[in-house]
């Protein structure tokens, strides 16, 4: 029973990633990309913590830690460039002292 509701939540977590590729790249608008970009990654992660589950191991949960720090930083990286239009600011009175 335990294996055949894995493998149903393995099916369901890809076509949502399906879906979610598709609105990432026919977005209407670039915020819509982004949040779409970030439901991958979520399901992403859902979806390499149910192959441990499958697998009955935790090897995979150190990957899935790390693709969870790396789409947060994705997403907040994108969202201020959508706010500002950079990423990063350099201050141009800012000298190194070498």
């Amino acid at each position: 029973m335990m294996e055949m509701a894995v493998k149903l939540a393995l099916l369901l977590l890809s076509l949502s990633i399906l879906g979610n590729l598709y609105r990432m790249l026919k977005g209407p608008s670039m915020p819509d990309r982004v949040i779409a970009l970030d439901a991958v990654g979520i399901n992403l992660l859902a979806l390499i913590a149910m192959v441990s589950i499958a697998a009955g191991t935790r090897v995979y949960l150190d990957l899935v830690l790390l693709i969870g720090i790396l789409a947060f930083l994705g997403t907040a990286a994108f969202a201020r460039y959508l706010e500002r239009g950079v990423v990063m600011e350099v201050d141009p009175d800012h000298r190194d002292p070498q």
